[in-house]
């Protein structure tokens, strides 16, 4: 199957991240929300992280501009979805909310068409479920940020077609990215890995073991970690590690992933990291 039109649902960091990937490699885009100041908000980020690329010399002015007039903004989903040979949901990382845009796409896409979900952690074979064509939902995880990292999980669900799955292993290496086949259990490899690691050095916070910043000086001088952990959280959004931490607490049943009650406390509270300016750390706007 060739893939041309790419519609991307979600117009947050990770969306806006892959409708930058898709359109600087030459493929059509169409950027969805539920709101059009977050459409406005994805098409102003992508031209900015567009001119550090150009700085950088990475690409040209050229370049940058046939990306962006690749790139476009629809409000509608129903109307999104049309025409799209793929379509990428990137929402929030709620199981409902995932189910109920698969309905939706379900009925409004193409019938030939894949639905991927960039879900970093919920079983690929429930969103799948919600559908009528599971054979065609995959799981297609980039990394975040989207334009800088290499790694694509791709993760097939129990009724995935063998060639939905090779189609997609095929259309991120056309991206330049590198992609790794995974299974469909809580949390794929990634995130299983990171996050109870994560969720641990928050425990280490709450028992008082060391400072945010001496267990990420530690991780990063003593294991060679680019990045600290409590920073990673920042980071990622400590509501979002809260959700991936019960997604493997519940999927997998084992209280070595329960989530920190310090992480739990601070989702509460609102500190969520950089996008609400406090986390385990402090960031001015």
């Amino acid at each position: 199957m060739e893939i041309k039109n790419v519609t991307v649902v979600g117009a947050g960091t990770m969306g806006n991240g892959i409708a930058h990937v898709f359109a600087q490699y030459g493929f059509s885009v169409t950027v969805t929300d539920t709101k059009q100041e977050f459409i406005d908000r994805a098409l102003l980020a992508i031209g900015n992280n567009l001119d550090r690329q150009v700085k950088k010399s990475t690409i040209t002015e050229e370049q940058k501009s046939q990306t962006l007039s690749r790139i476009k903004g629809e409000l509608l989903l129903e109307r999104a979805a049309q025409g799209a040979d793929i379509v990428i949901e990137a929402a929030t990382e709620d199981r409902a909310v995932k189910k109920k845009i698969f309905q939706v796409l379900d009925t409004a896409a193409p019938q030939g068409s894949i639905l991927a979900t960039n879900t970093s952690s919920i079983s690929i074979t429930e969103i799948g479920a919600a559908t009528q064509r599971p054979q065609n939902v995959v799981g297609m995880h980039f990394m975040n940020p989207v334009p800088v990292m290499k790694l694509v999980e791709v993760t097939s669900g129990l009724a995935t077609s063998h060639e939905t799955v090779e189609t997609v292993l095929s259309l991120a290496r056309k991206l330049d990215k590198v992609p790794v086949e995974v299974r469909d259990y809580p949390g794929f490899v990634s995130n299983r890995i990171l996050l109870p690691m994560i969720n641990e050095a928050i425990y280490c916070v709450m028992e008082g073991v060391a400072r945010p910043e001496e267990i990420d000086t530690v991780m990063k001088l003593g294991m060679g970690h680019p990045m600290g952990p409590l920073t990673l959280a920042d980071f990622i959004g400590l509501d979002v590690c809260l959700s991936i931490m019960n997604v493997l607490h519940e999927g997998l049943g084992d209280s070595k992933y329960r989530p920190c009650p310090l992480l739990k406390k601070m989702v509460a509270a609102g500190h969520l990291g950089r996008k609400s300016g406090r986390g385990f750390f402090e960031y001015k706007s």
